[in-house]
């Protein structure tokens, strides 16, 4: 018996869906927003003025980086104490979303803490019901975040990203709003949405995968190798709208069903080098994916892919995609030099066999991680 949750308590999609904030009043609201992206180009203010519209009182913490830390998240955290709201809305990409998600449940259960939170969560201790209001509204078409029961913090004193899974995460409301999308720069949509690829191929080639969420994910598979490119290259309303949808149904399905090795490897080099989540994502996929395929279940699943992406291979596609968004093919490529590679190789090898590596179709071994870690750094994949 599986419990399958599609979102919350609902998702608003299509132009202009952000005004459905006016549909809610709360006392007070914290906005959790990353750099400058969402100020500059007026998006903070249009959420205020709304919420502003019900008597809403409004605090913002922006400034959350591309890898939120404990620092980050506690930093808002003391915000949040001193501000008390009954809503925290996340204004951004993942990193806003994911620290936002991080304050809420350290804010809401103050028993909890950063070194006890994985061992309440192992016993099945973190309460699903909560008074406080999530509401996320994705400025990025990647993580998924909006619909997921996850946040993924980063640890730097153990270079190290800690993935905190529970049903209390679970946004109350997502607001797909295509309009906000408008203002990502081609690299940030390039690299997302090849996050969102990744999230959609590793639920569907994940053992779990169920009926409802085969479905999610296959479509958002072929919605994405169809209009990522244009998303990207022409910035197409249209493009931008299709993929921040497919995300979304991506988000779910991988919310369900889990992830794989590709995620394993890329928090490990993210946490390492500071990379952003997407564009180490991208980079590995097809690694990974060729190395799957020696299972036969995903070899079928992929060959089932590429018919229905209209090419021969679907790896291949993928490769041919990539390079088409101008994204590296390897790390070093990506500016990893050799000295940084073996300097943290050990690390990156402890690291990557963690997390959603542990539930890869193909079980890993400590050496062929090694070799794989080779693969995704010099760009060579292994041959069929």
């Amino acid at each position: 018996m599986r419990k399958l949750v599609l979102s919350g308590k609902g998702i608003f999609t299509g132009r202009g869906s952000l005004e459905a904030l006016e549909q809610y009043s709360f006392e007070k609201v914290m906005i959790v927003t990353g750099g400058s992206s969402m100020m500059r180009t007026g998006v903070v203010d249009r959420v205020r003025g709304m919420l502003e519209k019900n008597n809403s009182h409004i605090v913002v913490y922006s400034g959350v980086p591309k890898n939120p830390s404990i620092a980050d998240v506690q930093k808002g955290l003391e915000q949040c104490l001193a501000f008390g709201p009954d809503c925290i809305l996340a204004l951004g990409g993942g990193s806003a979303m994911d620290c936002a998600k991080a304050i809420l449940l350290f804010y809401e259960f103050p028993y909890l803490t950063f070194e006890n939170v994985l061992e309440y969560n192992s016993r099945g201790e973190i309460p699903t019901e909560r008074k406080t209001a999530l509401i996320c509204v994705p400025s990025t078409s990647g993580t998924g975040s909006e619909v997921t029961r996850g946040t993924v913090i980063t640890d730097p004193e153990q270079e190290l990203k800690v993935p905190i899974m529970t049903d209390c995460l679970r946004p109350d409301l997502a607001i797909l709003d295509p309009d906000i999308v408008m203002t990502m720069p081609k690299n940030i949509a390039a690299e997302t949405g090849m996050d969102a690829l990744t999230h959609a191929i590793e639920a569907y080639t994940n053992h779990n995968l169920d009926d409802f969420d085969e479905g999610l994910c296959s479509s958002a598979i072929v919605g994405i190798m169809e209009w990522l490119p244009k998303s990207v290259l022409e910035e197409d309303p249209v493009a931008r709208e299709k993929v921040h949808n497919f995300q979304a149904m991506a988000g779910i399905g991988f919310a369900n069903v889990g992830l794989g090795m590709v995620h394993g490897i890329a928090h490990s080099f993210g946490a390492a080098y500071d990379m952003a989540h997407g564009l180490t994502n991208a980079v590995i996929l097809p690694y990974v994916l060729q190395y799957n395929s020696r299972d036969p279940l995903v070899k079928a699943k992929l060959t089932e892919l590429s018919y229905r992406c209209h090419c021969e291979d679907i790896i291949l596609k993928i490769e041919e995609m990539r390079e088409q968004l101008g994204i590296p093919r390897c790390f070093r490529e990506a500016g990893i030099t050799e000295e940084m590679f073996r300097e943290k190789h050990d690390l990156l090898l402890q690291h990557a066999m963690l997390g959603a590596t542990k539930v890869n179709p193909v079980k890993m071994t400590v050496e062929e991680m090694d070799k794989m870690l080779t693969q995704v750094y010099m760009g060579k994949r292994e041959e069929k």
